[in-house]
């Protein structure tokens, strides 16, 4: 690995760097766009509209939280900034994470300082709510903004605070989400997923039973996600208010920029889905669906497969939901709740 980076880096020094340059994009009434700035407004339309925040779900926001959860000590600080993955694009401040690696333990007194700023008033730097968004093409046709996925960059100073938040957060995480849920876990992933589901298929033509699945993928789920829901799951689910309190005031006045071949658009205002690019955006969205399926009394219901005395009917990866029943009727009553 190190041998690729270091070959890339010559190709790079040698060429200089390369620009992706996007071709012309269709404009919301499906007429092209060639020229730039265009181009530029047309994606800032596009991505505002996407996170646009519901006019009549109004903010709900409390007081400085006094009652904190214990101080963030030095030593989680070093933890976390030694974990930041090295050689990736800096956020919109411009500060490679590779300068906090020089500057070793005077960066973690420094970020300390911060984190213990941010942890005691609960109010978030400006730039640490900042977020490029980078958009990349999937298969289909490239002049659809809709055909595009974005990667996101934010500041590598903030992921120290994202981090501790974290782990901080992990052990409400883990109470909460049941072992359906595989997606964004330790130890777990897709491929557990995909065994369950085919040692039941092979269970099922061992017995002669009949077994019905319903695979769902929910379109930019990520994206949908309403805020001031969020802050009430997490009160529902008994996270502290300190921390809820702090995620509340993280995303509160979010700012992104698009960056494009054609150069960047201003900066707008993020008003609904999880942070883009926020190492917290997996487990809140967790969170959230887990919610969301409470409701729907799946856990309640009858239908789906019996496993050792127990009612199987979802496996989950994040978004990704398969439904399960031993009938086609118990199937449609499970996509109906």
């Amino acid at each position: 690995m190190g041998k690729t980076r270091d070959l890339f880096k010559k190709i790079r020094d040698t060429k200089g760097t390369f620009h992706a340059k996007m071709g012309s994009i269709k404009d919301r009434n499906g007429m092209d766009l060639t020229e730039a700035e265009d181009i530029k407004k047309r994606w800032q339309e596009y991505t505002e509209e996407l996170y646009k925040k519901d006019l009549h779900d109004p903010d709900n926001h409390d007081d400085v939280i006094t009652n904190l959860e214990p101080d963030i000590l030095e030593c989680e600080v070093k933890w976390a900034l030694e974990s930041i993955t090295m050689n990736k694009a800096s956020g919109g401040d411009g500060i490679p994470v590779e300068l906090f690696q020089i500057l070793k333990d005077d960066a973690v007194k420094v970020l300390h300082s911060i984190c213990q700023q941010i942890w005691k008033t609960q109010q978030w730097p400006q730039d640490w709510k900042r977020s490029v968004f980078i958009p990349i093409p999937k298969k289909g046709n490239a002049k659809e903004c809709s055909n595009y996925h974005t990667i996101a960059l934010i500041s590598h100073a903030s992921k120290v605070m994202l981090k501790i938040l974290q782990a901080r957060l992990q052990q409400y995480v883990n109470r909460e989400l049941p072992d359906v849920q595989a997606g964004f876990r330790k130890g777990r992933g897709t491929r557990d997923q995909i065994a369950n589901i085919r040692w039941i298929m092979e269970k099922a033509r061992e017995f002669q039973k009949n077994i019905y699945f319903c695979f769902i993928d929910y379109a930019k789920a990520f994206d949908c996600v309403d805020h001031n829901k969020l802050w009430k799951i997490l009160k529902e689910m008994g996270i502290p208010d300190h921390l809820t309190c702090l995620l509340r005031n993280l995303y509160a006045g979010q700012e992104a920029t698009v960056r494009t071949g054609h150069g960047t658009t201003d900066w707008f205002q993020i008003g609904k889905g999880v942070h883009q690019g926020c190492i917290l955006s997996p487990c809140l969205f967790n969170l959230y669906a887990e919610y969301i399926m409470r409701n729907a009394g799946l856990e309640e219901t009858q239908a789906g497969i019996k496993i050792a005395g127990r009612n199987i009917n979802n496996l989950r990866y994040a978004d990704d939901t398969t439904l399960m029943a031993e009938s086609e009727e118990e199937l449609k009553s499970l996509l109906m709740k």
